[in-house]
């Protein structure tokens, strides 16, 4: 028998929960990719070495410089920073509500859709839980109230529908709890970026 042959048997035996489960690993699978991708590609710099820069452009009196080098990403911490020094040379509170402003206004694009992850892998689980009851229910039917010569194929069909769903379960659940694990770190790890360089933007333009 070929893999997808067994695949399908798989499908088959394991009931209409299999078909649930697999709506929610491809919409946990989408999720991961375009997530990894905005949050572990976009998103991600070298921070330290990018407000270096911009301070030694500061330093040296070249404002518009170090505004254009913000301009060159997409990433929130270059354009929260950006934000800060197009208030350059007013007020210490106009320069923190601009950097305030557009953290507020960047820090969704970090975190989005991350927390549903941990959903999907929730769902996943419990509705290979519900195959499993269901696959029981069916197999205790068959113990009490089929005819023997029925009674080995349908208890054979319940335990192969409770085993099935409850593993594809888990093999959905892992992943995404994997996953949102390790985009909850990377996210963490970017607004804390964020927090700490504006502060240290604000403080630079304050002491100029």
């Amino acid at each position: 028998m070929s893999i997808l042959q067994l695949i399908k048997l798989f499908f088959i035996e394991g009931g209409f929960f299999m078909y649930a489960i697999l709506a929610a690993s491809i919409f946990g699978l989408a999720i991961i990719f375009e997530r990894f991708y905005k949050v572990g590609f976009q998103f991600r710099i070298d921070s330290e070495s990018f407000m270096n820069k911009v301070f030694t452009h500061l330093k040296a009196g070249e404002i518009d410089q170090a505004i254009k080098l913000c301009g060159q990403s997409r990433a929130p911490l270059p354009i929260i920073i950006k934000a800060g020094l197009e208030k350059h040379g007013q007020s210490e509170s106009e320069i923190q509500n601009a950097i305030d402003e557009t953290t507020l206004e960047q820090l969704p694009r970090v975190s989005r859709r991350i927390e549903y992850l941990n959903m999907i892998a929730n769902i996943a689980t419990l509705m290979g839980l519900l195959g499993t009851i269901q696959g029981l229910i069916q197999a205790f039917h068959a113990v009490g109230h089929v005819d023997a010569a029925q009674k080995a194929t349908m208890l054979a069909g319940g335990i192969a529908m409770a085993l099935n769903t409850t593993a594809f379960g888990l093999i959905v659940a892992i992943p995404c709890m994997i996953s949102y694990s390790i985009l909850n770190s990377m996210s963490e790890r970017i607004l804390d970026d964020i927090d700490h360089f504006s502060l240290k933007l604000v403080n630079f333009l304050k002491r100029q």
